[in-house]
C-alpha cells in the first residue's frame, strides 16, 4: 500500500486541471505520443466543443516505481457533486489555481470540500509563462487562504509542461498513501462514479478501502441491496486494463451485469455478496435536484422518441430524475429535475444531438413546500400542482448560500443586484484586493438570469458559487393568465406577492406581442386568485361590411353593421384561440 498515492485535482473553470493531467500521462508514459490530443480525459462531444469536463475521470500511472491515481474533476458549480465524490476516493488534492486570475469563487468551495475530508493539500499556480502573469499576488493569496509556507507552493505550467514533474514528485514525496481500513477481513470499496455501457452493461468506478474484490466474484451493494457480479475488474490507463483483482488502496473499474444504474447508485459501498462487511462506507447522500422545467417535443409523435432518450441519459446520470406531465397547449412531455441551469443546458443539447428531438423547453422553476389546512405536507414542483388557496397554511420556498468573488471596486452593483432578487449580505470579506460577499437569496430569484446580470455588472470579472441551504416560509402567490377569460394553466407561475403586479403587466405586454389577432377582441388577464392586476387587450380585425352598398342608404348601413356587432358577440362568447407554443417561449424570456 505505501507504493499507492491517490488524488485528485480540483480547481476553478478553466484554471487547467485538465490540461496538466495531460502532461503527466505524456510525463509518466501513460499514453504514447502518438496518441495524446489534448483534454485526453475529456471524451464527451460536449466536454471537447465546450472545453469544460463535466464528467470525472480517473486514470492510473506509473513514476518512479509507485503507481498514482489521478481522478480529474469537474470545475463547474453544477457538477460539484462529481467532486465531493471524487474527494471521497481519494487522500491528496492538488489545487490548481491560474496565475492571471488568482482564487475564484469554486477555488475556495473545493478548498473547503477538501477540508472537510481531511485531505492532503498541494497547491499548484499553473499558466505562469502567460505576459500576465502574476505570481507574487496570487501565491500570496494561496498563504493567506492554506495558510502554507511559499516554498510549498509549485509553479507549473500545464502547455509547456514546467514544474509538472516537480508535482509528481511532491506527490510521491510528502502526500500519505492509503492508510489500512480499521474493518479488516471483509471488502468494503466505494462507488465514485457508475455508467452504463450499452455492449457491457453498468461500469463502476470504485476505490477499494479494504480487502480484496477478485473477477467473477459475487458482490452487493450495501444501500441499494442489490446483487451482482464482477464481471470484470481492473485499472483504468486511460482504457480499461483488466486484472486478476482489486486490492485495498486501488482506485479501478468492475464491470457487472446490472442492468441500471439505480441498483449501483454513486457513493454506495460494494462489498462481497458471501462475506459482507458490517457497515457501509461514510458519504452516501442521495443527489436531489433542485431546478425543474418541462421538456416537450414540437410534434407530439416524438414524445416517446423523448422518453426513451432521458431514460437512455438517466442510466449514466444519476442525479437526473424525470416524470411524464401534461399540458393543454403543449401536449405531453417530461418534467425533468437538474442540479442547474449548466445541467439543463448540456442535457437539452444533448437530447437535440445525439437524439435528433425537437424541443420546447419550459421556465424552469424550482420545488416548494406546501402546508395544508389538513397538516399535510406537499412537494409542489410546478404552480399548476397548487391547491386552492383557502386550504393553505404557508409556502415554502428553497434559500441558496451563495459566495461571490470580485474585485473590491464593484462591490456595490452587486449588492444592489442581491436586494433587487430579495437576498441579503450575510459577510463581506477580502483576500487581497479582491472582495468576497457571502449571501443568501431565494433559489427562484437566481434562476433565470442572475449569473448573466452579475457577469455584465463586473465585465465579467465576478465568479460565483452557491449550495442549497434550507426552505423558508415566505409570502408567495400563483400567478395566473387568462386569455379571452380562460386560465391557462400551462402560463401559471410562482412568485413573491411584492413582484407579482410588475411580473403581470409584462408577461401581459409580451403575450400581446405574440398571441394571433383574432376577429373578435380578445383580453389578456393576469390575476391573483379572483383579483386581477395586470390587463392588455388584443384590438379585433377590422372589416368593413359596408363596402358593397353603392347608394349612401344610412339605414342599410346601420343595419349591417349592427349584424356583423351581434356575429363578433357571438365570437367572443364561442370563439376558441389557437395559442402558438412560441407564445410560450417568448414569454419566458425574461428582459
Amino acid at each position: 500500500m505505501d507504493k499507492i498515492r491517490n488524488f485528485c485535482i480540483i480547481a476553478h473553470i478553466d484554471h487547467g486541471k485538465s490540461t496538466i493531467a495531460d502532461r503527466m500521462m505524456e510525463l509518466t508514459g501513460t499514453v504514447s505520443q502518438r496518441e495524446m490530443k489534448s483534454q485526453l480525459l475529456d471524451s464527451m462531444e460536449l466536454e471537447r466543443e465546450k472545453g469544460i469536463t463535466i464528467k470525472l475521470a480517473p486514470v492510473q500511472m506509473k513514476w518512479k516505481e509507485h503507481t498514482l491515481n489521478l481522478i480529474d474533476t469537474p470545475g463547474h458549480v453544477d457538477f460539484s457533486y462529481e467532486v465531493s465524490r471524487s474527494l471521497q476516493a481519494v487522500e491528496t488534492a492538488v489545487l490548481v489555481v491560474d496565475a492571471t486570475q488568482g482564487i475564484q469563487a469554486q477555488t475556495l468551495a473545493n478548498v473547503y470540500l477538501a477540508l472537510e475530508q481531511d485531505l492532503y493539500i498541494i497547491p499548484v499556480i499553473n499558466k505562469v509563462d502567460l505576459p500576465a502573469a502574476d505570481v507574487e499576488k496570487v501565491s500570496s493569496q494561496i498563504i493567506n487562504l492554506l495558510g502554507c509556507k511559499a516554498e510549498d507552493i509549485i509553479l507549473a505550467s500545464g502547455k509547456t509542461g514546467q514544474g509538472v514533474a516537480d508535482i509528481l514528485d511532491t506527490i510521491i514525496k510528502k502526500a500519505p498513501s492509503p492508510h489500512p481500513d480499521t474493518e479488516q477481513g471483509s471488502a468494503r470499496a466505494l462507488i465514485f462514479d457508475s455508467y452504463f455501457d450499452d455492449y457491457r452493461g453498468v461500469i463502476l468506478y470504485v476505490r477499494v478501502f479494504s480487502g480484496t474484490i477478485p473477477k467473477n466474484v459475487e458482490i452487493r451493494m450495501m444501500a441499494a441491496e442489490a446483487n451482482g457480479i464482477a464481471l470484470e475488474v481492473g485499472a483504468l490507463t486511460p482504457k480499461m486494463t483488466p486484472a486478476a483483482s482489486l486490492d485495498a488502496g486501488d482506485i479501478g473499474y468492475i464491470v457487472t451485469n446490472l442492468k441500471t444504474t439505480r441498483e449501483a447508485k454513486v457513493g454506495d459501498t460494494v462489498t462481497l455478496a458471501k462475506q459482507p462487511a458490517t457497515k457501509p462506507l461514510p458519504g452516501y447522500k442521495d443527489v436531489l435536484p433542485f431546478v425543474y422545467a418541462g421538456f416537450f417535443p414540437v410534434s407530439n409523435d416524438q414524445y416517446q422518441d423523448l422518453k426513451d432518450a432521458v431514460e437512455k441519459l438517466a442510466l449514466s446520470d444519476s442525479a437526473l430524475h424525470f416524470e411524464p406531465e401534461n399540458s393543454p397547449i403543449l401536449g405531453f412531455g417530461l418534467r425533468i429535475g437538474f442540479l442547474g441551469l449548466l445541467h439543463m443546458d448540456i442535457i437539452r443539447e444533448r437530447l437535440e444531438r445525439e437524439f435528433n428531438l425537437d424541443l420546447v423547453v419550459t421556465n424552469p422553476s424550482t420545488n416548494y413546500e406546501v402546508t395544508t389546512t389538513d397538516g399535510e405536507d406537499l412537494n409542489i414542483r410546478s404552480a399548476s400542482d397548487l391547491p386552492d388557496q383557502s386550504t393553505i397554511v404557508e409556502i415554502r420556498e428553497p434559500w441558496v448560500k451563495g459566495e461571490i468573488i470580485l474585485p473590491q471596486n464593484m462591490i456595490g452593483g452587486v449588492l444592489g443586484l442581491i436586494n433587487e432578487k430579495r437576498g441579503r449580505q450575510t459577510n463581506l470579506s477580502y483576500i487581497e484586493d479582491r472582495a468576497v460577499i457571502d449571501f443568501e437569496a431565494p433559489m427562484a430569484n437566481l434562476l433565470t438570469d442572475f449569473y448573466d446580470q452579475l457577469k455584465s455588472i463586473t465585465s465579467g470579472y465576478a465568479s460565483f458559487n452557491y449550495e442549497l441551504a434550507d426552505y423558508r416560509a415566505e409570502d408567495l402567490v400563483r400567478l395566473d393568465f387568462l386569455v379571452a377569460g380562460n386560465r391557462m394553466d400551462a402560463l401559471s407561475i410562482m412568485c413573491h406577492r411584492s413582484e407579482a403586479d410588475a411580473l403581470g403587466r409584462e408577461i401581459t405586454k409580451k403575450l400581446k406581442a405574440v398571441i394571433p389577432r383574432q376577429n373578435f377582441e380578445v383580453a389578456l388577464q393576469a390575476a391573483i386568485g379572483a383579483k386581477i392586476i395586470a390587463r392588455e387587450t388584443i384590438g379585433a380585425y377590422r372589416k368593413d361590411v359596408t363596402v358593397k352598398i353603392h347608394t349612401g342608404d344610412r339605414d342599410r348601413k346601420a343595419k349591417l353593421l349592427e349584424k356583423q356587432k351581434k356575429g363578433k358577440a357571438r365570437m367572443k362568447r364561442f370563439g376558441k384561440i389557437d395559442i402558438p407554443s412560441e407564445a410560450f417561449t417568448v414569454m419566458l424570456k425574461r428582459d
